[in-house]
């Protein structure tokens, strides 16, 4: 039960992810999106007899919200009512930046902990650093269990070149210290990583499709080529979506001219088309691109056009199954409605929309739970196609439609190493935090090594598996030397990767936790072939 409860913990923050949806042609349509303004109708008259005449008072406003949020999530599960006042935060995860200070943090014992500071930001340009506990905000107390993610993020950012006081607890130093940043625009990078895996071979992974996607993907392949890579390994996985335009434009630097990328229609969306033009940077290079059972949308598009055009090998687990074309419709009092208006499909006319019964979305949230426990994740004979959702690729192969892309070569989750102690440890997040402690307590040290080779070699030296045994110990995992002894390479590899990201941040922490990545280690088999 706690594997399935930490599943759900992931797909419910993942469909969270996916209610940013896929903005069909966002770019042509931003400039004409609707104004829709209230006037007299059946809903206004109920609210207008309930706040009159209804037995306790209520608010008209707050019955609106709640209709408004619960009649759009009645037409399918992607459509999705925002509010106002939550706007600028869900539109902020695409655009490609947004105004705060500049910290990337985590809430531990009750304590918003700064984990990394983000280079020329606001907060390095004060002194912030790494480690650095924020235990007051603009003069008042900001602890305790009541401090949330969202709470964090509505203190600290804000319009750009404003102020927020900021009381910081650091390591080594008795009394608090106190620092005033003015906000500033902080770039939210898409590319998360883009590094030469071995010689020849360039890896680039993606979390997510927003409106600066295109260009970090174009400065990571010539960074990377410079290099010498020759072939690329594009990571998919557990992406999302976002603009669609930007996974067309990536898909364009691999295909030759006059290819289908993608096309959508719908009732009332007149069929809209995109096609390579020739000119992509990354016609001849082989590439591979991995997906799993979390990524969606965009991140289809992208495998499905490769996939369909046999231009590169799908390696991984049957995506999410999100085939659904949202456009952004504003309100008239700020608010905004995503609202679903075509479906696309890839070049050979799949859609990959997996099915749903309007009204019930709750059992639509549940698909990922029942492949888990289905056994799919772990089994190719497990999934189930429908031969009437069969299609053809460019040179004849048979792919299938009507729930998500079906990789090419399926990689199923390695589990020989899972155990009720490792379970245990991941659900109560005890690897992330000792990670933290571990990093914070000898910062010093490790600031002094610059590479992930030299920090691997490193931590080689150290105790990290009893000291870690130990500290999950003293938080109630009882050590089982049986499973420790199952989980041991797991745990090390897990404990050293994170360790790495407190110290050289992305670019240290990938290279460390995939060289034993089992999806990567398929892709670099089938590429040192081509």
């Amino acid at each position: 039960m706690k594997k399935i409860s930490s599943v759900l913990i992931v797909v419910l923050s993942v469909l969270a992810g996916l209610l940013l949806g896929n903005i069909m042609a966002s770019r042509a349509n931003r400039a004409g999106n609707l104004s829709v303004s209230g006037g007299s109708s059946k809903v206004d008259e109920l609210l207008s007899i309930i706040d009159a005449q209804y037995v306790d008072t209520v608010s008209p406003k707050d019955l609106s919200e709640q209709l408004m949020t619960n009649l759009v999530a009645k037409l399918d599960p992607h459509s999705v009512y925002i509010p106002a006042s939550d706007l600028e935060n869900v539109n902020s995860e695409l655009e490609g930046s947004f105004s705060g200070i500049g910290v990337q943090f985590n809430i531990q014992n009750d304590t918003v902990m700064i984990i990394s500071v983000i280079s020329g930001g606001p907060s390095e340009k004060v002194g912030l650093l790494a480690g650095d506990r924020i235990v007051m905000v603009n003069d008042t107390s900001f602890v305790g269990k009541n401090i949330t993610n969202e709470k964090v993020m509505k203190k600290l950012r804000g319009p750009a070149k404003t102020k927020v006081k900021l009381g910081i607890k650091r390591s080594g130093t008795k009394e608090k210290l106190s620092y005033s940043i003015t906000r500033g625009q902080i770039p939210v990078n898409s590319v998360e990583i883009a590094y030469l895996i071995e010689p020849g071979v360039g890896f680039i992974r993606v979390n997510k499709f927003a409106a600066t996607t295109y260009s970090e993907f174009l400065n990571a392949i010539a960074s990377l080529r410079s290099q010498g890579a020759k072939k690329y390994i594009i990571d998919l996985r557990e992406n999302s979506g976002g603009f669609l335009d930007q996974a067309v434009n990536m898909v364009n630097e691999f295909l030759p001219k006059g290819r289908m990328i993608v096309y959508s229609q719908g009732k009332s969306y007149k069929r809209t088309e995109a096609k390579s033009d020739g000119k992509g940077s990354c016609i001849h290079q082989p590439i591979v691109v991995l997906i799993d059972e979390f990524s969606a949308s965009a991140s289809e598009i992208f495998s499905g056009a490769m996939q369909d055009n046999d231009r590169g090998l799908i390696i991984g687990r049957r995506s999410f199954g999100k085939g659904l074309v949202q456009q952004q419709l504003s309100l008239g009092d700020g608010s905004a409605v995503r609202l679903t208006v075509a479906r696309y499909y890839t070049p050979s006319g799949r859609c990959i929309q997996k099915p749903y019964v309007k009204g019930k979305a709750e059992d639509y949230e549940k698909d990922l739970i029942n492949r888990f426990k289905h056994g799919e994740l772990d089994s190719k004979d497990s999934i189930h196609v429908t031969d009437s959702m069969k299609y053809k690729t460019l040179a004849g192969r048979t792919v299938y439609g009507g729930g998500g892309i079906m990789p090419d070569l399926f990689v199923p989750r390695d589990t020989t190493e899972y155990t009720p102690y490792l379970n245990k440890n991941i659900n109560y997040g005890y690897l992330y935090q000792f990670a933290f402690q571990y990093s914070d307590r000898n910062r010093a040290k490790l600031k002094a090594i610059k590479t992930w080779q030299l920090m691997d070699k490193y931590l080689d030296g150290e105790n990290l598996l009893t000291d870690f045994v130990t500290f999950a110990n003293s938080k109630g995992v009882k050590p089982v030397p049986k499973e420790i002894a199952i989980s041991k390479r797991f745990l090390l590899s897990q404990l050293k990767a994170y360790i790495t990201r407190n110290v050289l941040g992305d670019t240290g922490f990938y290279p460390m936790l995939y060289r034993n990545d089992k999806t990567v280690k398929v892709a670099l088999g089938q590429l040192r072939s081509r």
